[in-house]
């Protein structure tokens, strides 16, 4: 059975490990896209066609292949979280976060190459948090690991202390719906299961 070769466009360290989780082999390739959109689009739209344009970004770069590029955002209230700009946007995010239930939306867009075959997709899950007080927060801001995520924090890590509840699928709040993943490339006719060798 031939086996394409997978890249990932992302330079995430949660989604190289969730694909190493599944021992699925493959190569991280670099993309620099443009992620302004315009604001009224809905978050499902956002995060899809920012998957898109990695993909393809991605795909400039390749000649054969199979693309899986993704992109997550935390959505309260109907506003989109971004990564936080420094510690002090960091906690302003958390605070808003505690005692409420917010989404977590990931784009998926898995592009073969040749013939650039796109399929386009996307998973919510929908997370609680506990109310934390002040200072756990400063103290979850000041590890650092806040500074570089969607919504200002990790569901793997330190902020799993704050998480009361989620529903849905976990591994989107992580980045990467690997469900949603999995049946995606099956329809391009991998099966994942077939690099467990």
């Amino acid at each position: 059975m031939f086996l394409p070769t997978i890249y990932l466009a992302s330079s995430s360290p949660r989604r190289r490990d969730l694909l190493n989780q599944i021992n699925l082999p493959h190569i991280v390739i670099a993309t620099d896209v443009d992620e302004s959109l315009p604001g009224e689009m809905p978050p499902a739209e956002q995060v899809m066609e920012l998957s898109r344009r990695k993909a393809r970004a991605a795909a400039r770069q390749l000649a054969v292949g199979v693309i899986i590029a993704a992109d997550t955002v935390v959505v309260l209230n109907n506003e989109v979280l971004g990564k936080p700009e420094n510690e002090a946007d960091a906690l302003a995010i958390l605070e808003r976060l505690q005692g409420a239930t917010h989404e977590v939306y990931t784009g998926l867009t898995v592009l073969e190459l040749p013939g650039e075959r796109v399929l386009t997709d996307f998973e919510r899950t929908t997370v609680k948090m506990r109310e934390a007080d002040r200072a756990e927060l400063m103290r979850y801001v000041q590890s650092g690991e806040p500074l570089d995520k969607a919504g200002a924090y990790g569901i793997q890590g330190l902020a799993s202390v704050f998480v009361e509840g989620i529903r849905g699928c976990y591994f989107n709040v992580v980045g990467l719906p690997i469900t949603r993943l999995v049946l995606m490339l099956k329809k391009m006719d991998i099966d994942v299961s077939a690099y467990w060798r």
